[in-house]
């Protein structure tokens, strides 16, 4: 199989029409390149939706009140209710296997009035009540100060975390925030911490102008009683949120009489289950690009197969000539083969570099974009087993390709092959 005199005909053979050759191998070339461009293109898109999911537990769902849509045990059908602190301590108790349960409060928004002095500067945020986990569930990072801690939420301390939104609006360039206060609806609190948030997409700008205060300073200051607004719920690594939910929600609804069959009563988002919803989309898009890539590999392989046809017949008196001389069916097989194989792994290889060169390019055109840019569209890439499974594509095609010609080939009879002209 390595021996030098068959790679000499080998080349010599491949050699003997060099443009036939070329556009021959194109065919396989365009193929993979195709192949591991879409591959890569997939994995970028993925990449870019995924930092939407930076840094959030995605093993996580939300849940809020909203109105029944049944009557219960007396209760008319279209009966408001509220999430208690109680609620709170109920689900940590009956599901062990939630890792955060946090309530959530919220007032205010950048649409609506202005609820937050400094000075002589007013302006409008979204006000939270939460506690410490939180920053365990969604993507931020504290870039001065702290983050709310227990202590706070035990003593109900008046501090709040900025975002560097609200630092923008409310505050002077060189000016210092931590230690400063702000005033929420008439009610002073102190400065503890900036973050900056992770969040990309439509709402990456809103994001960095929230203002988090602990959950219990929430309730005592703007009377709120015992209220919770929301929750953000996050189940153990090992267990799926998705499938605690029907316990949670049957659990809500037994604390606050509620119909077991009324679905509309308690609000919830499962993220949990929108990301496993993207991830199958991408698995699926994989799925499309080998086979779009693999059609156009076959197109350039039936190309081969047809050129090595032309050169098995164009060869037909040697290939008699070297019967006669003793050569073995397999040993011509082999050679045919051999041919086959090596013009489609060379033209696939190629193909493979020349779409690893462009990958590399479109990824510094990528890195020099701003971040502030927010492009759906991250760090193309193909990974070692793409790679290796296109080699085998290659291999398989090679074989495919140099199968017929060489069927055909040792098909020849001698005598008929010495006599033609």
């Amino acid at each position: 199989m390595f021996k030098k005199d068959n790679w000499d005909e080998i080349l010599q053979a491949l050699t003997a029409n060099v443009f036939r050759t070329i556009l021959t191998a194109f065919g396989v070339f365009w193929g993979i390149f195709i192949l591991v461009i879409l591959l890569a293109a997939g994995k970028g898109l993925e990449n870019g939706v995924k930092k939407d999911f930076d840094g959030i537990a995605t093993n996580t769902m939300f849940m809020w009140s909203q109105t029944t849509s049944k009557a219960y045990k007396g209760l008319p059908k279209t009966r408001q209710y509220n999430f208690r602190n109680s609620d709170v301590a109920a689900l940590k108790a009956a599901l062990p296997d939630l890792l955060y349960v946090s309530p959530r409060n919220q007032l205010g928004d950048f649409n609506g009035t202005n609820n937050v002095v400094r000075g002589t500067k007013t302006s409008s945020f979204t006000i939270y009540g939460d506690y410490p986990e939180l920053i365990k569930q969604q993507p931020m990072d504290i870039i001065k100060g702290r983050f709310i801690n227990q202590q706070d939420i035990n003593e109900r301390r008046k501090i709040a975390v900025i975002g560097k939104g609200v630092i923008s609006e409310l505050y002077g360039k060189e000016e210092e925030a931590i230690g400063t206060y702000v005033k929420i609806n008439g009610i002073n609190f102190m400065v503890v911490g900036v973050y900056n948030s992770k969040q990309t997409g439509g709402n990456a700008e809103q994001e960095q102008k929230n203002i988090f205060i602990p959950f219990t300073t929430f309730q005592q200051s703007f009377n709120y009683g015992d209220k919770v607004g929301w929750m953000a719920l996050t189940a153990k690594d090992e267990i799926s949120i998705t499938d605690l939910k029907p316990k949670i929600l049957e659990l809500i609804k037994a604390l606050h009489s509620i119909n077991p069959k009324d679905d509309r009563a308690v609000g919830n988002f499962d993220l949990y289950e929108q990301f496993n919803k993207v991830q199958s989309l991408f698995s699926i898009l994989q799925i499309i690009a080998y086979f779009v890539g693999t059609l156009v590999l076959i197109s350039g392989v039936i190309g081969i197969s047809n050129i090595m046809l032309i050169v098995v017949k164009e060869r037909t008196k040697e290939i008699g000539i070297r019967r006669a001389l003793g050569a073995t069916p397999a040993a011509i097989r082999s050679q045919i083969l051999l041919e086959a194989m090596f013009l489609t792994i060379i033209s696939g290889m190629l193909g493979i570099a020349v779409a690893t060169g462009v990958i590399a390019l479109l990824n510094m055109f990528l890195d020099s974009m701003p971040p502030e840019k927010n492009i759906m569209f991250s760090n193309p890439s193909v990974d070692l087993g793409v790679v290796v499974v296109a080699l085998l594509i290659l291999v398989g095609s090679g074989l495919l390709a140099g199968f017929i010609p060489a069927q055909t080939a040792i098909n020849v009879k001698p005598v008929d092959a010495l006599r033609t002209e």
